[in-house]
């Protein structure tokens, strides 16, 4: 997508170096001109839609996305191979208004600016009807997510509905309440579902709009949306936070709120077309799919493999390793049978800790490889086993950059397995996907009491994970299972099959479990080969770090220089 800069200037004096003179520029030279972009003669609407494709750019990409590393390394999932990484700040409690590495505040309102001043222009183009109407529908979506990233983050903030401010306009806007921004939100998505491309009709929505905004992201905008809005932390939450006001919650939790989750679930259920897909592994391989509702597209690339994969294979493969998730995930998987490993009937085993698990560990985690090509036991990779005991090729303990936890990151890479060099591949990162939707309609149906209902959702996504059905066709769910048992297998259920996808930081919060969860050891694995002939390991947990939260992290603190040229801007409790 082309990415133009628009700015406010109206003059620029450039100096020419050596030529003894100046040259007085009345506009930028590098940039359109108003009377350019909206062009009147422009048919096709060339220039105006270069000006839309820049604001796709502002749709977050979740890949490496906070300071080179995913954001689920500010959780209990992982940790950056790196140290002294800025995404830890979420996690060693060095966060502050000067040092956020994911404010977002700047870049969202840059870019409902630039949809404000693209809705108020669009029409002076006599481009074709239908498309017009398909790209305001884009813009609009586009901004109720930036608007949603910002509430998600802070709570209640500005509202500038359709505005365009000018440098002579008063700038000392106040922030409107959680309520109003869910809202406004919410009514946002209702308003454009109508006019976004369908995604079963074939003429408005075709291969080569892949990527583009269809209805169905919509909807999955209002259910992401009503699903926080109805967590404990928003929901009437009270002072998680002292001096936590209706900037950041419902001052009064309300049940019907779950209501409102659930509808909006249903209702994209409803709508159709979306399934899940037979593999999970292949969601995240093909750029078009009917689990994928809506993905950060980018061409082909071998970005993720050397990035992420194991770092001891020499060229062509060379991989850097970057990611290391934590032994506290890996252990969130169940054995093969959906089992938790601490369940007294598991089938897990301490010392060959990989074999006969959830199929989802090894396709998201790197783990320690036993066994043969026919027949292997935990990671393979470019024709070996991965290596990961002291002095492995995959943790050879020197001085370049290796994993902290004894596993790397899995997911979203392709299939190397057998392969000697990498070759590209479709990465595009899920901003929405089929399985959340299940996910968040079985959390809405569990705390509406529907618990029978709820369970059928976990069992759908358990089947294609590959987990066995047992005897009882449950999956390992057991017959009879409470309330607060579901609550905790659905939390459990989103960490391993949403993993690195930008929820685990945002649902802790929500659920008001991150005082416990993210205060205390993120652990990883040791592990010593002690035999070659056969091949044996002992396996020893370790401390990695141990993570620090403070109250105050529920809601993130505006920027320091947000606050300080707006009195009006009230900061956020505890900052």
């Amino acid at each position: 997508m082309l990415k133009k800069r628009y700015l406010l200037l109206t003059g620029l004096v450039l100096s020419l170096a050596g030529s003894g003179c100046k040259r007085i520029e009345t506009e930028p030279v590098d940039i359109y001109r108003e009377d350019t972009l909206w062009d009147v003669q422009d048919r096709n609407a060339n220039v105006a839609s270069q000006f839309l494709n820049d604001l796709y750019n502002y749709i977050p990409n979740g890949f490496a996305r906070v300071g080179g590393n995913f954001f689920d390394a500010g959780t209990d999932d992982g940790v950056p191979s790196r140290t002294t990484q800025s995404v830890e700040f979420y996690t060693n409690g060095t966060i502050s208004s000067t040092s956020n590495p994911d404010a977002y505040w700047g870049n969202s309102y840059a870019g409902i600016r630039k949809v404000n001043i693209f809705l108020a222009n669009i029409d002076k183009v006599p481009a074709n009807a239908e498309t017009v109407k398909w790209w305001k529908a884009e813009a609009r979506f586009i901004r109720a997510l930036m608007y949603f990233e910002l509430v998600k983050r802070y709570g209640g903030v500005p509202l500038i509905g359709d505005q365009i401010f000018t440098l002579q306009d008063d700038l000392s806007l106040s922030r409107n309440t959680y309520s109003e921004c869910v809202d406004y939100i919410v009514k946002e998505c209702d308003a454009i579902v109508p006019d976004l491309r369908k995604e079963t009709i074939a003429r408005e929505y075709t291969d080569n709009d892949w990527g583009r905004i269809p209805r169905g992201a919509a909807l999955a905008l209002k259910s992401r949306m009503l699903l926080y809005a109805a967590s404990p932390l928003f929901n009437g939450g009270g002072q998680v936070v002292p001096g936590s006001t209706d900037l950041n919650g419902y001052p009064n939790a309300d049940p019907m709120r779950w209501q409102k989750a659930l509808d909006a679930a249903q209702e994209f259920l409803n709508a159709g077309y979306y399934t899940l897909r037979p593999s999970f592994s292949s969601v995240f391989l093909e750029r078009k799919n009917t689990e994928i509702i809506l993905a950060k597209q980018a061409v082909t690339n071998t970005t993720l493999e050397t990035t992420n994969a194991p770092v001891g294979s020499a060229a062509p493969a060379n991989s850097q390793g970057l990611t290391s998730p934590s032994q506290n995930l890996v252990d969130a998987f169940p054995d093969a049978n959906g089992r938790p490993i601490t369940d007294p009937a598991t089938s897990y085993q301490a010392n060959n800790p990989y074999a006969g698990r959830d199929p989802r560990l090894l396709a998201t985690v790197f783990t320690n490889g036993t066994g043969t090509s026919t027949s292997p036991v935990g990671s393979r990779w470019l024709g070996r086993n991965v290596e990961l005991f002291e002095g492995g090729r995959d943790k050879p303990n020197t001085n370049g950059v290796q994993t902290r936890t004894g596993y790397y990151l899995r997911k979203f890479l392709g299939d190397f397995t057998s392969s000697s060099a990498y070759t590209n591949q479709t990465h595009n990162f899920p901003i929405f996907r089929f399985a959340e939707i299940k996910l968040n309609f079985a959390e809405a149906l569990n705390e509406r009491d529907r618990t029978p209902e709820a369970i059928t959702q976990i069992i759908d996504l358990r089947r294609r994970a590959g987990i066995q059905a047992g005897t009882d066709n449950r999956f390992g769910i057991p017959a009879g299972i409470s309330k607060d048992a579901t609550r905790d297998l659905i939390r459990n259920e989103r960490r391993i099959e949403l993993a690195f996808e930008e929820h685990r930081f945002w649902d802790l919060r929500r659920w008001r479990i991150a005082e416990t969860t993210l205060n205390g050891p993120l652990n990883g694995i040791k592990i010593v080969r002690t035999a070659t002939m056969p091949l044996t390991f002992t396996y020893e947990r370790t401390l990695v770090t141990n993570m620090v939260f403070q109250p105050k992290l529920y809601y993130l603190p505006l920027p320091y220089d947000e606050t300080t040229k707006n009195l009006n801007l009230m900061q956020n409790p505890g900052w």
